[in-house]
């Protein structure tokens, strides 16, 4: 790949840089890529945008720089947050009011996963200081992969709807928790022991504080927006997008966390208006862009990690106790939750994969503290580029054997694929 760069670099000279054609060749091929993936093997789109990104991460691809700065972690951060603020929309907190024995599935699956991988890798040798953020970053599931899986399988019913808001909500836990913990690595104090909560309280409040701050503006921004523009309008999806831009960005500058804004402005702002929205239709083509972007780097990033023996023994042994875990504790809470034992094992699985949340926060242990955060990532990411891979088989298993594909039975990825898959 160095040689080939070596060779364009030599005799194209476009006005946008090499960057600029390297990533656009990148982001056609993974488009060819997903729709293949779909059309041949009924799998879902996201597994042929990753396994393109992991191709060109391996073969040596020098177009996204580790940590992410600048443009990549800028639209990073632009697509984290525009899926958090679909996926914080989808959240009705009144329903935790007539139901709450979810919000005890969410805390129990989140807290279970928590404890069980710190104490997985402790055991398997690694040290506190990486043991306790990589056991923070395994609470959060990856609402991005599981909503394009839930698209491409056409699904609908209450095992892809718990999903989606259980994942959301872990993804929750998980930002408030690594973002205070990055936030004291940086300032050259201890990490956040999150086995050991109550004694570092205080940098969780600031850093949700400022994010709740942050949502709340955003969210009385579009409510306002919408009470004279339309929901369907292409005016109000460009606001949108512009509105979650500025938050994001202000929400990171202040000391806050920009997906954390981001979801917490989707939640409060269904509050707000608790009306359906129809946000594929307004973002369209953009948001499908950005989402297929994000998977890409995710992967690309993530396969340039060091994927030796020692190494892989680790992330066998945290994929594992992570997949357990989850599918444990969402049993354990699943009495009185108003689902069946065979759905509360189908949400478990759907809440396996991992993705660019994690990345982002894998990011931000490397940039707070470049030696420390080196250890996290050298085992993170390998796990992050196999829950994105993996984890959307999963979830597409998950959600088809729970009888929620509305996609020809033919065409299910439980027994294969005999015909053609259309667009959805």
């Amino acid at each position: 790949m160095q040689e080939l760069l070596t060779i364009w670099a030599e005799w194209i000279k476009p006005s946008a840089g090499l960057a600029t054609v390297q990533w656009s060749v990148l982001l056609a091929l993974a488009a060819v890529a997903g729709h293949l993936v779909q059309r041949l093997a009924g799998l879902p789109k996201v597994i042929g945008y990753s396994m393109i990104g992991a191709v060109a991460g391996f073969a040596g691809f020098t177009g996204a720089a580790w940590p992410l700065q600048g443009i990549g972690l800028f639209l990073l951060e632009l697509g984290v947050a525009v899926v958090l603020f679909e996926a914080g929309g989808r959240v009705p907190l009144r329903w935790f009011r007539h139901n709450p024995m979810v919000l005890v599935q969410s805390l129990l699956e989140s807290g279970l996963t928590l404890v069980a991988v710190y104490y997985a890798m402790h055991y398997m040798g690694v040290r506190d200081a990486v043991a306790e953020p990589l056991a923070m970053l395994a609470m959060a599931a990856s609402p991005a992969v599981l909503a394009r899986v839930v698209i491409d399988t056409r699904a609908s019913g209450p095992v892809s709807e718990r999903a989606m808001v259980l994942s959301t909500l872990s993804t929750l836990y998980a930002l408030t928790l690594c973002s205070a913990s990055a936030g004291m690595m940086s300032r050259g104090e201890k990490a956040i022991t999150a086995i050991a909560l109550s004694t570092s309280f205080y940098p969780v409040l600031v850093v949700l504080g400022l994010s709740v701050v942050v949502g709340a503006l955003l969210a009385l921004v579009l409510r306002t927006a919408l009470r004279v523009m339309s929901p369907t309008s292409e005016n109000t999806a460009i606001l949108l997008l512009a509105v979650i831009a500025a938050g994001a960005a202000l929400a990171a500058h202040f000391g806050g966390s920009a997906p954390l804004a981001a979801l917490l402005g989707g939640m409060l702002l269904k509050q707000l208006n608790p009306r359906p929205w129809s946000w594929p239709r307004q973002m369209g083509t953009a948001s499908s862009m950005l989402n297929m972007l994000m998977f890409v780097l995710v992967s690309v990033v993530a396969a340039q990690a060091d994927w030796g023996g020692p190494v892989a023994a680790l992330v066998a042994v945290l994929v594992g106790v992570r997949v357990l875990a989850k599918i444990t504790g969402v049993a354990l809470g699943n009495v009185g939750s108003g689902a069946s034992w065979q759905q509360a094992l189908w949400v478990g699985c759907a809440m396996s994969p991992m993705s660019s949340v994690a990345l982002l926060l894998v990011s931000t242990f490397v940039v707070a503290d470049p030696r420390l955060g080196a250890q996290i990532a050298s085992i993170a990411l390998p796990v992050i580029l196999l829950m994105e891979i993996l984890g959307a088989v999963l979830a597409a298993l998950a959600i088809t054997r729970a009888g929620e594909s509305s996609l020809p039975p033919k065409l299910q990825i439980s027994q294969g694929h005999k015909g053609p898959v259309h667009e959805s």
